[in-house]
């Protein structure tokens, strides 16, 4: 009995120990906020927010170019100056030419690259300065025409009887229609005339020297010869062999139609129906 006292006390010894050892405090989590009184945060902003804004441009007509005056290259620069040129009648010096462009305000580069090709342009007569003359610039026309006098005389120079084109013409010399209306009707030029606007197309020097009266009986004469009927005539010289020269002369061959072989009856046949041969009728003589 003793000894089972002695493993009691022991025991409960030891388990006095260990309970010291063994702390009592607990950890204890703090405690959540409370939730507050204050205005909510925005949430995450919409997806259409995140997309790049377009700056907002100013609000230009259509209806109107944006530059309503003279172009602003070269070029552009270069028609604009021979149209002018050829409105004007007199020569005109650069000074006058960069005022009508309104490009006085232009670097020398700039000036200096239009007066090197206007010097050289086809349609521009370019006279350098002589003295205290300065250097002018005028329109060319095709012919060098810019009068009535200047317009015989061009006429009457030429090699050959070639007529010339009234449009051509008015590019140098605004009032040509007027001129050579009256020329017409004193009987120095030809004219010939749109049918419906009436309009001079081309012209020819008349020589008044080639004109002459014609006696009223040989008018008559040759009022009275009547001209073959084309037709009639193309059907008169191809009897005789010979070929319109309005006419194709390719040679048309004609086209050959192939017959097709005719297929031959069968010669020598067997006979198998012979047992019949008191009722059948023979037809093969009618056969094409």
């Amino acid at each position: 009995m003793s000894y089972l006292k002695g493993q009691v006390q022991s025991f409960n010894a030891n388990l006095g120990t260990a309970a010291s050892k063994i702390s009592n405090k607990r950890t204890i989590a703090p405690p959540k906020p409370a939730p507050s009184a204050t205005a909510p945060q925005p949430s995450d902003p919409p997806r259409n927010d995140l997309k790049r804004k377009r700056p907002i441009l100013p609000e230009v007509p259509y209806s109107q170019p944006k530059d309503s005056g003279t172009g602003q290259y070269l070029m552009t620069q270069v028609h604009f100056v021979v149209d002018y040129l050829k409105g004007k009648s007199t020569p005109q010096t650069l000074p006058d030419i960069l005022s009508y462009l309104s490009v006085q305000t232009r670097d020398d580069t700039f000036k200096r690259k239009l007066e090197h090709i206007l010097t050289r342009h086809e349609k521009i007569e370019y006279t350098p300065k002589d003295g205290s003359k300065p250097a002018v610039f005028s329109f060319r026309p095709a012919y060098g025409v810019r009068s009535r006098e200047t317009l015989l005389r061009y006429l009457q120079s030429q090699r050959t009887f070639q007529g010339l084109k009234v449009k051509d013409i008015k590019d140098g010399w605004a009032d040509a229609e007027e001129e050579i209306s009256d020329l017409e009707e004193e009987g120095r030029l030809l004219v010939i005339r749109h049918k419906k606007e009436g309009n001079a197309t081309y012209i020819w020097l008349n020589d008044p020297s080639l004109s002459f009266d014609v006696d009223e009986e040989f008018q008559n004469i040759w009022h009275k010869i009547r001209l073959p009927d084309p037709e009639a005539l193309a059907q008169e010289l191809e009897k005789e062999g010979l070929t319109p020269a309005n006419k194709n002369r390719s040679i048309k061959r004609p086209v050959k139609i192939q017959e097709k072989p005719k297929r031959k009856a069968r010669a020598g046949g067997k006979t198998t129906n012979v047992h019949m041969a008191g009722v059948l009728k023979d037809f093969s003589h009618l056969k094409k």
